[in-house]
């Protein structure tokens, strides 16, 4: 390490003490994440996926080469040794997320996205029904108000508000007061931004489960790096795909639901699995009870018992400690990103969220903008991301509410440019609808493997941009 990165080093570590308490993470990365140092690499897009350790691999690899399992619905020996890790994982997802199994089901799902949409399609909307959400969500859960509206419910969105990119309260509090006496009502948010990675007051749900709402809370961000206590939060849904919190396996995500929530969901169809009994002839079906009436088809389930490695993998290092190292890392990137000018004095960096530590994460989105205040398109910053070894991630996040406000869009242009293409909308399409505007912003987040020199290889490149000129009609 040269003495400028020393100088650096030793400025974070005064500034940022408790990041000596997750040294421990260093040695991890050291057995565990070999291949980042070895290929030179630095992973910043952990909300977009986890990574996951070796000895998850070793772990997984060892059970499926000493055993044979079979497909879970029988009763032979091959298909109840599966059954049982299926049912010991479903177990460990109710101890680690602190979940009474006489409150709660888990139900097993391809991923969030999964999750969300059995939440959606089966919940009992009616024209006396209201659908409540807020801007900053994930596509996921934005795509829940076409059910809604299919079936004559309101649907709502509470904004948030520049530049931090927080919800106002205020209107927040106003459109819970307006739940329907005479039908279901759900809001949804994310306890954590994947766009600006604000995190939102769990608090809310108790206020709004006392206003007459059921709460969907979409996790999928928010669990990687903090502690989600369903004995302290009793959300009446949660969602989250396990390879964001631990890398692997992917395809296995999960909805966390209240048992007398769960109540109120009504299948639009059935599949192989969920039924205990059907009949073509008397045309009629029954639905087991509990989870296996949601879990369609077949389990991924030679995956599922990694999914109780990846959790006993994320036990054994410590929430907090992750927490910790993330939330330091994350406000020496704040300082130094918002201190970076062009020779003219002129920022070189704009944030979208906010700036102190308080009430957030560490996912950090943001712009950079040529000493002209012309910013520098995100795609041109991946694409020299992607040259030094750097992933990061760039565009919307799969989160329109959060870009558009903070990117300034208007509804106004966003509903011109809608309604002229009509059919379909292609990315340039948009962009002539927007004018100079930027479409999409970079996004650099941090996670259990994170360290100080990935952060200070990635402003050592954003320095590049400095003092560069860009030509927006060439954008």
């Amino acid at each position: 390490m040269d003495e400028k990165s020393t100088t650096a080093e030793n400025a974070f570590v005064k500034a940022y003490p408790d990041y000596s308490s997750t040294l421990r993470l260093d040695e991890m990365r050291n057995k565990e994440y070999t291949g980042l140092d070895y290929n030179g690499h630095v992973y910043l897009d952990y909300t977009g996926a986890g990574l996951y350790s070796e000895s998850q691999l070793r772990d997984h690899a060892a059970l499926l080469l000493s055993n044979t399992f079979g497909n879970p619905h029988s009763t032979n020996p091959t298909s109840l040794a599966m059954t049982r890790l299926v049912e010991q994982t479903r177990a460990y997802v109710f101890e680690f997320f602190n979940a009474s199994t006489d409150e709660y089901e888990v139900i097993f799902t391809l991923n969030a996205s999964a999750a969300l949409k059995l939440v959606g399609e089966s919940y009992p909307f009616c024209p006396n029904s209201q659908y409540l959400l807020t801007f900053d969500n994930h596509n996921s859960v934005n795509g829940i108000r076409e059910f809604a509206r299919a079936k004559g419910a309101k649907v709502t969105y509470a904004p948030v508000v520049p530049p931090d990119l927080r919800i106002d309260e205020n209107k927040l509090y106003t459109a819970l007061d307006k739940a329907c006496n005479n039908g279901n009502n759900l809001f949804a948010f994310p306890a954590q931004s994947n766009f600006s990675g604000v995190r939102h007051d769990l608090e809310w749900i108790k206020t709004a489960q006392d206003k007459g709402w059921d709460v969907l809370l979409d996790a999928a961000a928010y669990a990687p790096t903090n502690t989600l206590d369903l004995s302290r939060w009793h959300p009446d849904f949660v969602t989250l795909s396990f390879y964001k919190m631990f890398g692997y396996p992917t395809g296995v995500g999960c909805l966390i639901a209240r048992k007398k929530s769960l109540a109120k969901l009504h299948r639009p169809w059935f599949a192989g699995g969920t039924i205990s009994v059907a009949s073509v002839q008397a045309d009629r079906h029954y639905l087991h009870a509990g989870s296996e009436g949601f879990e369609d088809g077949t389990l991924n389930y030679l995956s599922l018992p990694a999914v109780k490695i990846g959790l006993q993998h994320i036990a054994a290092i410590g929430l907090e400690k992750i927490h910790t190292r993330v939330s330091c890392l994350t406000g020496w990137l704040l300082y130094e990103l918002t201190n970076f000018t062009h020779s003219n004095g002129k920022p070189l960096v704009q944030v979208y969220g906010p700036l102190e530590l308080k009430g957030r994460g560490g996912t950090v989105t943001f712009n950079f903008f040529d000493p002209e205040g012309n910013f520098i398109d995100h795609r041109l910053v991946e694409r020299k991301a992607n040259e030094v070894g750097i992933s990061l991630r760039t565009g919307c996040f799969c989160n329109p509410g959060g870009g558009e406000l903070a990117l300034g869009i208007s509804a106004e242009e966003l509903s011109s440019c809608m309604i002229a293409t009509k059919n379909r909308l292609t990315f340039e399409d948009f962009r002539r609808c927007i004018d100079a505007k930027s479409t999409g912003a970079v996004r650099v987040s941090l996670g259990l493997a994170s360290n100080f020199r990935d952060i200070q290889r990635f402003l050592c490149f954003a320095r590049w941009f400095k003092d560069i000129k860009v030509d927006i009609t060439q954008q």
